[in-house]
């Protein structure tokens, strides 16, 4: 009978938690690292192993998958001091997070430098789709790593897309999908907020919009938090404030015009600098509601 693959995941948050939940399975031996002890004793309890620290893990792990909320953190949990790049027995390291263009390349390079595969493996489907197990996942990296690692992202996603092996583009397909779900809020939640002070029924401008033009993921999946007043998505004001940022920043390294997700960012970095950085992205609405004196508010299920 062969060995579990040893397999180790980084970051136990939103997303990653029930990413690494379905990795559980008689083929796998789990491995986790998260800064929390909580986050890891609900998975030592299932049977993974917790390490103190990325290089740790690395000790003992094959392959490493991380899901981690910055570009630095990322950094440093591949070859900071502590990082996967000194452990003994890692082959393959997969970046899940959202970090941009730039970062990616100096994992990569780092990684190269000691015979450590990388895949730029960044994912879309948010909390519900992490949670569901029906995210998209999209790798960039080469072709033999991506085979390898594809079995495993398809216990945590429905779909891989191949990106090609140019280490970034798995980043920057990422924000090409962010920028649009960033944008499509923005006016989404304003238009709404347009027909509520107007009188329109809530509840019917959007069974409208959907069977309409105008429907979009927002308007189908997102818009039932704002009218339930639950504002529970699952992602944070804060990433999509830091996912617009970046998209930017790749927009002026490809020297493209971003006339409308510039505004866009702007109503993003208002948001969290108004202190509401940690509240769900949902809740960006709530501004909207405010400029324009009306709530998007459907009516109490029966």
């Amino acid at each position: 009978m062969p060995q579990p693959l040893k397999i180790g995941f980084l970051g136990l948050g939103q997303m990653g938690a029930p990413m690494a939940e379905r990795l559980f399975g008689p083929d796998i031996l789990l491995h986790v690292h998260d800064p929390r002890p909580d986050a890891m004793a609900v998975f030592v309890a299932r049977g993974a192993r917790a390490f103190t620290s990325p290089k740790a893990m690395a000790d003992e792990a094959e392959i490493i998958f991380a899901c981690l909320p910055s570009a630095e953190i990322s950094e440093a949990a591949a070859f900071g001091a502590d990082g996967l790049i000194h452990g003994k027995s890692v082959r393959i390291h997969a970046e899940m997070s959202t970090i941009g263009t730039r970062a990616v390349h100096r994992i990569g390079q780092q990684l190269e430098g000691r015979k450590i595969g990388f895949v730029d493996a960044p994912i879309s489907g948010g909390p519900p789709g992490a949670r569901a197990g029906s995210l998209v996942m999209m790798a960039a990296g080469k072709a033999a790593l991506i085979d390898e690692l594809g079995p495993i992202l398809l216990k945590m996603g429905k779909k891989v897309f191949r990106l090609g092996e140019e280490i970034g583009a798995g980043q920057l397909m990422k924000l090409v999908n962010n920028m649009l779900v960033a944008a499509n809020m923005v006016t989404a939640f304003e238009a709404f907020a347009m027909g509520a002070k107007g009188g329109l029924d809530a509840d019917l401008m959007v069974d409208v919009v959907n069977a309409g033009t105008g429907r979009s993921y927002v308007s189908e999946q997102v818009m039932a938090c704002i009218l339930s007043r639950r504002f529970g998505y699952g992602a944070t004001i804060d990433v999509l404030d830091k996912d617009v940022s970046l998209g930017l920043e790749e927009a002026k390294r490809l020297n493209v015009p971003m006339w409308g997700l510039e505004q866009t960012s702007r109503l993003w970095r208002f948001a969290a600098s108004q202190g509401a950085g940690a509240r769900d992205m949902s809740e960006l609405a709530t501004f909207m509601e405010a400029w324009a004196g009306a709530e998007i508010c459907g009516k109490p299920p029966k």
